[in-house]
């Protein structure tokens, strides 16, 4: 077992960190075939603790037919041969730490690729001891009350096996049959798969899509109490074979609902608060605080070993779930004209194209990122400012090659055949757009991100802080304050284009900017911001 760090006596490593969120097939290729791998990563690690990365958060890494991009798992205890080995996993966990980061990666508890042997051996005979691993119906008729997640490709829940002679449950793809957690042998397994990399020294799991793990009829078949008993013990269980491993769960659902996941400090260390994030991009539409206001209005507070995560894009759509139509619509409307930059209930870009590639728009979205509640997490490209191709389907125009250099292929892989094209346009291409050349421009976007997330890190308030917003007459003007027991800290954020200025009824005190020397004047840029210390 590990000890709690030295440098944060408490363990609670997770409430100061930022994430960064890999796609390691996207990273990059260290052996020339197309594909990136464990290798590739381990070369750029410096890369990412200089960016100031505490966590790697890794995608599937898992043997799988790739349906839905490894979060269709066809091996849980293996590494996919395109990435490596299990000795290259075990490098990398031992070359992050030297680094001081930490790698967590997905855990997909709810469902298994329809070709993972378990599933196999249930379809081809019912008396199988893992028939009873997954979820079975003679008419397909149960559980009307669950909704359909992905409504562009699926009509049913329930999708009719000829080789099994029945109908199996499925809340994504009908190549990812359920797992049955009614089951004892399947809540046995998924532990012993927790023990396996937990045993290997990985630092934690990003349970993906928990909500779903039971199903009840007359019921959404989502936040059930069977849901939390098992996951309060899945806790005790991770908890047991390492004290400073994390739980950062993906359950999709209104604050309300999310609270129930970090029971009383005793399920989920952290979870996406993902009602938050598409108000962000509303207020900046908008240029009003309203709506980012409204749902931290509607936020409870978390027990104190817990913690949100926050962030802006990540591999999936810009979920619009949790708005009204209304909103959804507008949403649509703004920032995805073309039907195309649809999908599902959301949005198929990057954080750039959203912005229209506007630097003051991007580096406020980060400036707010940074500052309002949890540990944000960044996902791979958005640092440089990465584009997206529209044109590739499902997500897969978010998970195109990372920009590496402007050599050919980005500097990504020396390989003629890529798993997707990189960018090559005339905005968001390679040959302008890369890591090599904004490492040489100290006003890029990567050196602002690296200086600012190296500011935060000398004010933990910002990340273990509570938060108040302040009443601003000018709506916007986002002010909030975060304070601990030693800091009390100011951020102030203009939504608008245009220059703004404002008043704030703060204690009495002396402000000290911690971003630059501009004078605590409340005199913001378009699109400006400026963080401050409040001094006694």
């Amino acid at each position: 077992m590990k000890t709690p760090s030295k440098s944060n006596p408490q363990g609670l490593w997770y409430q100061h960190a930022i994430f960064y969120e890999v796609n390691l097939r996207a990273f990059y290729d260290s052996n020339g075939d197309g594909h990136g791998d464990l290798p590739g990563l381990i070369q750029k690690l410096d890369y990412l603790r200089d960016l100031g990365v505490d966590c790697l958060w890794l995608m599937p890494i898992y043997p799988s037919p790739r349906h839905d991009d490894g979060y269709d798992i066809s091996d849980y205890c293996g590494i996919d041969p395109v990435f490596g080995t299990l000795d290259d996993f075990k490098q990398l966990l031992d070359e992050a730490h030297q680094r001081g980061m930490r790698v967590i990666t997905d855990l997909v508890l709810n469902h298994t690729s329809d070709q993972h042997p378990w599933f196999q051996a249930a379809r081809a005979d019912r008396n199988s001891p893992y028939r009873g691993y997954y979820v079975w119906s003679d008419t397909g008729q149960e559980y009307k009350d669950a909704r359909i997640i992905f409504t562009d490709t699926e009509t049913s829940n329930w999708t009719f096996d000829p080789v099994a002679g029945q109908y199996f449950w499925h809340r994504f793809y009908k190549t990812q049959p359920d797992l049955n957690f009614d089951s004892p042998a399947v809540q046995q397994a998924m532990l012993d798969v927790a023990k396996f990399w937990l045993d290997l020294g990985i630092d934690g799991f990003r349970v993906d899509a928990p909500p779903y793990l039971f199903e009840r009829e007359g019921t959404s078949c989502e936040n059930l109490p069977e849901t939390h008993t098992y996951l309060k013990k899945f806790r005790t269980f991770v908890e047991f074979q390492n004290p400073e491993a994390l739980l950062l769960s993906e359950a999709n659902q209104w604050p309300e609902d999310v609270i129930e996941y970090f029971g009383n400090g005793d399920e989920m260390h952290m979870n996406f608060h993902f009602p938050l994030m598409p108000r962000i991009f509303q207020s900046l539409a908008l240029a009003d605080r309203a709506p980012i206001e409204e749902i931290l209005a509607r936020t409870p507070a978390l027990p104190a070993n817990c913690q949100w995560a926050t962030f802006l894009r990540c591999h999936d759509e810009l979920t619009l779930e949790m708005v009204t139509p209304e909103v959804r619509q507008f949403m649509w409307n703004f920032y995805a004209p073309e039907p195309r930059m649809r999908l599902n209930m959301g949005i198929r870009r990057r954080l750039a194209p959203l912005l229209e590639n506007d630097p003051a728009r991007i580096r406020l979205a980060h400036s707010i990122l940074l500052t309002l509640i949890g540990s944000p997490t960044l996902y791979y490209g958005d640092e440089i400012g990465m584009g997206d191709n529209i044109w590739l389907e499902d997500r897969n125009g978010v998970r195109t090659p990372m920009q590496w250099n402007a050599s050919p292929n980005a500097g990504f892989s020396a390989s003629p055949t890529l798993y997707a094209p990189v960018i090559a346009d005339d905005v968001y291409g390679y040959r302008r757009l890369n890591v090599e050349a904004q490492e040489k421009d100290p006003d890029s976007l990567l050196n602002w991100l690296r200086r600012v997330i190296a500011t935060r890190r000398l004010y933990p308030a910002f990340g273990d802080g509570t938060l108040t917003l302040l009443p601003v007459q000018n709506p916007a003007i986002l002010a909030c304050m975060r304070q601990n027991g030693t800091q009390t800290l100011l951020a102030v954020n203009n939504l608008s284009a245009a220059p703004q200025t404002f008043s704030l009824d703060l204690p009495d005190g002396k402000l000290k900017p911690l971003l630059d020397d501009q004078p605590a004047d409340f005199n913001l840029p378009g699109y400006g911001f400026q963080w401050y210390e409040l001094l006694p």
